[in-house]
Parts: structure tokens; C-alpha cells; sequence
């Protein structure tokens, strides 16, 4: 049972990092698109923005499992 708790909180913390993780790759992915995101809620995007900045996003992460 000891053991169990110890990995649901390596899993939260990973979760935790990678959340992070992803929102840095989408901010620089907007960077990269010329489109500006606010810190917090973005619901004033346009679908296309929003819909290029996660197209971007998708695109570097394939790009870079292929170069694995």
C-alpha cells in the first residue's frame, strides 16, 4: 500500500511537470507564429490561432521524435 501512494504522487508530480512543460512548447510555439498569449485564459483567440499554435506544436513534436 506504501508503495502505491508513492507512485500516485510521482505520477501527480510528473503531471504537474509536464503541464508545465506543455505550456512553455505552446507559448513559444504562439512566439514563433507572431500570435501574442496572455498569462491565463486565451478565449479571445480565433479558432484559426488557436488551431496553429497546437498545428505548430504537433509539428515540432513529430519533427523531433523523427530526429530520435
Amino acid at each position: 500500500m506504501s508503495n502505491n501512494n508513492n507512485n500516485n504522487n510521482n505520477n501527480g508530480e510528473m503531471t504537474q511537470k509536464g503541464r508545465e512543460a506543455l505550456e512553455r512548447f505552446k507559448v513559444e510555439s504562439a512566439n514563433e507564429l507572431g500570435i501574442h498569449l496572455k498569462d491565463g485564459y486565451n478565449g479571445d483567440l480565433t479558432s484559426r490561432e488557436a488551431g496553429s499554435i497546437g498545428g505548430n506544436m504537433v509539428k515540432k513534436m513529430i519533427d523531433s521524435y523523427k530526429k530520435q
